[in-house]
């Protein structure tokens, strides 16, 4: 199992470590999304690859008969509807959704992103430094976690903590 004091690693670094298209891509990524440093970045495609490979396990045993089709079937729905629940896909979404999918689909859901997005920082930074102070609270609850996956039905929820003096 492992001792649970050490934290495992939750990214992936990349094979070529000096490919100048993938340097470039990620700074763009890590300025627009207000990331603090690329190992955020490789987190989100680790996750984004952890999904697309369970895609790809399902598309070849969905269509399987007998038992072994049923629970391929049943979950690729629980994978879709988590999927969607995060607000990543859309409703009526299929697992070849999931394979079109891009590490900006994963960012756009961090809590730092929607933050900026609803106009209540100036800036991607001023988000970051919002959360991590703790003005930020969904539904009363306060999130110090700029990279936390805000679902769908917490994205109206999303405001200025009680006593923040931002709330006034």
């Amino acid at each position: 199992m492992g001792d649970p004091k050490r934290h495992r690693k939750k990214y992936v670094t990349p094979r070529k470590p000096w490919d100048k298209v993938r340097l470039e891509r990620e700074a763009q990524l890590v300025v627009r999304y207000g990331l603090r440093n690329k190992r955020e970045l490789w987190r989100f495609e680790n996750i984004l690859r952890k999904y697309r490979r369970v895609a790809r396990d399902l598309l070849s045993k969905i269509n399987l008969p007998g038992r072994e089709g049923e629970i391929a079937r049943a979950k690729a729905k629980a994978v879709i509807e988590k999927l969607v629940r995060l607000g990543i896909l859309e409703e009526e979404s299929t697992l070849d959704d999931i394979l079109n999918l891009n590490v900006e689909n994963f960012l756009e859901r961090r809590l730092q992103t929607i933050v900026y997005r609803q106009g209540l920082a100036k800036t991607i930074r001023q988000a970051r430094q919002l959360i991590t102070h703790g003005h930020i609270a969904i539904d009363g609850r306060r999130v110090t976690s700029p990279s936390y996956m805000v679902e769908r039905d917490e994205e109206t929820k999303i405001g200025f903590y009680l006593n923040s003096p931002f709330s006034r």
